[in-house]
């Protein structure tokens, strides 16, 4: 089962969307296997968007990602890193189809909600600046079977 990390952005707990995006994901099938409510300081915000630095919005970002309380959240499931960028949408909301998160909450090309891991690499590596180790929920849910058509004993 793969995890990735979710992160509703200030403007997404500020607009009190939250409820409504987890919603999302639960209903696509993904188990949330850790989250919390916290604001990013400074110094953990560089380390998330590194490979940012230098570059016309990294500044921008990291005020933004600061500036209010976030809701981080580990999600697994079959394929979660795919399924989670397709529940979320293009980056821009008013490039974004309707019936995805990005298409019917967002219209800002700046604040755009929500971040989801692009890789299996990188989930591992933002997942680990999130949640330490031992906090994360191991257990398939009770649903798992109905989910992912596992009668025959394998995932299909």
């Amino acid at each position: 089962m793969e995890r990735t990390l979710v992160i509703l952005k200030p403007d997404c707990v500020a607009r009190r969307l939250v409820g409504q995006v987890v919603e999302r994901f639960e209903g696509k099938g993904l188990q949330i296997a850790g989250m919390k409510l916290m604001k990013i300081r400074m110094p953990l915000a560089r380390k998330m968007y590194a490979e940012h630095k230098g570059k016309e919005f990294y500044r921008p970002l990291l005020r933004f990602m600061t500036r209010g309380p976030v809701v981080v959240m580990a999600l697994q499931g079959k394929d979660a890193v795919a399924v989670v960028r397709q529940v979320l949408g293009p980056t821009f909301g008013p490039d974004a189809p309707a019936g995805t998160v990005r298409g019917d909450f967002g219209m800002s090309k700046r604040y755009n909600l929500v971040h989801g891991s692009d890789s299996v690499k990188s989930a591992r590596r933002e997942l680990a600046l999130f949640f330490k180790p031992g906090e994360l929920v191991k257990s398939a849910p009770p649903d798992f079977d109905w989910v992912y058509d596992t009668a025959g004993g394998e995932l299909v």
